[in-house]
């Protein structure tokens, strides 16, 4: 067989199962992922969440690992931050978790980690291991073995250490699992905490019948709304489908901006550990850097992406870094992602002042943000040189695509690393301004 390339991005392995990935290509990947890990009989863990096509994609993938003398442990169904912490906690020498993350249901994909939980990226290994797995030649085979593994209690003793059911309200809590893996999770959120905590859509299928399993699609999110009202509840939570996104609705039964729960997690981190680093993307509002300077933290703006930010993290000591995607990353959780902890903050936060999160969102939402718009664009470069050149007199900076400062607004133009799309954000002082920049803006993508 051979590998389709189009399935290697720029962060992991993805494509519509079976024409694009499929039990012999996950087979291949597994050899390649051993050679290229250069470990004589690697100890791999491996999770996957609960698409259709997942044990199928499971048997290929252990097969090839094995087949070259991996030692495999399988932690069967994982949320992805649940592989990540698992690796890590227990010294593996890798691990792969096998999803698409919150793309449909006829999709299916590997996210492959290092050591330490390391993501192996497109620039860090996943082009090594397309081309090693594109040519099929391995060295012979070393038969390796499998065992399985419940990671989990240990995983939730972990993510409760730093709570106590004293920090938080007797609070009521709506979590919309989407169908997907992260509805493994319920039973032990339930038992941590004091208050009532209803699920919407926990039922395992990996069809997804009630609805795509990407909570920053809004209309994902309207059964979520609804229920938070009806129950008058705090707070709703919906994951994505691999459970490495988080995205909240307040009591109103309104979403908070991603990146205005980075400045309310980082407020309540600095309230005790003074002077640390927190990292967040350019897309985030610069309420972000405000709170984070006001509380005593240092603010470090950073690029899009998880392979970027975890990097970062680990060189710079970072305390905790949260993106305008919904992923939240903390030290503690081995720099990868940690839902939960963003979840018992908040509920922290609202018990500490007896404050409802639409008045907690309130405090530190300082500016009108247009949230992130995407456009269609054949030459992303051209777009990105035009508005370059009408922009020129602000403040320009290529950290990641182009972002242009003005003193009353400010705009971030990128292209994405996985779609044919140019992706913007807009910032002002009020929302007549940013209306109007964004409808100019707009006018000049499209023109």
């Amino acid at each position: 067989m051979k590998i389709n390339p189009s399935i290697f991005k720029s962060y992991d392995i993805r494509g519509l199962y079976p024409d694009q990935i499929n039990e012999e290509a996950a087979r291949l990947i597994g050899r390649a992922m051993v050679e290229f890990l250069g470990v004589a009989r690697p100890k791999i863990v491996v999770g996957r969440d609960n698409r259709i096509s997942s044990p199928k994609i499971h048997r290929g993938l252990v097969l090839g690992l094995i087949d070259s003398g991996a030692t495999v442990t399988d932690i069967g169904l994982a949320p992805t931050p649940l592989l990540y912490w698992a690796c890590a906690r227990y010294g593996f020498d890798g691990g792969v978790s096998i999803t698409a993350s919150h793309n449909p249901p006829g999709y299916n994909g590997l996210k492959i980690v290092k050591k330490g939980a390391v993501p192996v990226g497109g620039q860090s290994g996943l082009k090594k291991i397309r081309d090693l797995a594109a040519k099929g030649k391995f060295k012979e085979k070393r038969r390796g073995s499998i065992k399985k593994k419940n990671v989990l209690p240990e995983y939730i003793k972990f993510n409760t250490k730093d709570f106590h059911k004293a920090d938080f309200p007797k609070a009521t809590l709506v979590v919309d699992s989407a169908n997907a893996v992260p509805a493994i999770l319920l039973p032990s959120i339930k038992k941590n905490l004091p208050g009532k905590v209803h699920s919407l859509f926990s039922k395992l299928d990996g069809r997804f019948p009630n609805h795509s399993p990407n909570p920053l699609i809004e209309k994902n999110l309207a059964a979520l709304k609804k229920e938070v009202k009806k129950r008058s509840a705090d707070l709703g939570m919906a994951f994505d489908g691999d459970g490495d996104r988080v995205i909240f609705v307040d009591e109103k039964g309104r979403m908070v901006p991603p990146d205005l729960v980075t400045a309310i997690a980082a407020r309540s981190i600095l309230r005790d550990n003074p002077g640390r680093k927190i990292l967040y993307d350019l897309r985030s509002s610069n309420a972000v850097r405000e709170i984070i300077r006001e509380s005593g933290g240092v603010p470090l703006m950073g690029k899009v992406g998880h392979a970027f930010i975890k990097a970062r993290m680990r060189k710079e000591n970072i305390a905790f870094a949260g993106e305008f995607s919904g992923h939240y990353y903390h030290k503690k959780h081995y720099f990868c992602e940690a839902p939960l902890f963003v979840l018992f903050t908040l509920l922290k936060e609202i018990a500490r002042n007896g404050e409802s999160l639409s008045q907690i969102v309130g405090e530190v939402s300082l500016y009108s943000h247009s949230g992130e718009i995407n456009f269609e664009v054949k030459d992303k470069d051209r777009v990105l040189k035009k508005l370059e050149g009408r922009y020129k007199k602000g403040k320009i900076s290529r950290l990641d695509g182009l972002r242009i400062d003005f003193k009353e607004w400010w705009f971030n133009a990128r292209a994405s690393q996985t779609e044919p799309l140019l992706r913007l954000v807009v910032e002002a002082k009020d929302r007549k301004i940013m209306e109007q920049k964004k409808k100019e803006l707009s006018k000049l993508i499209l023109a």
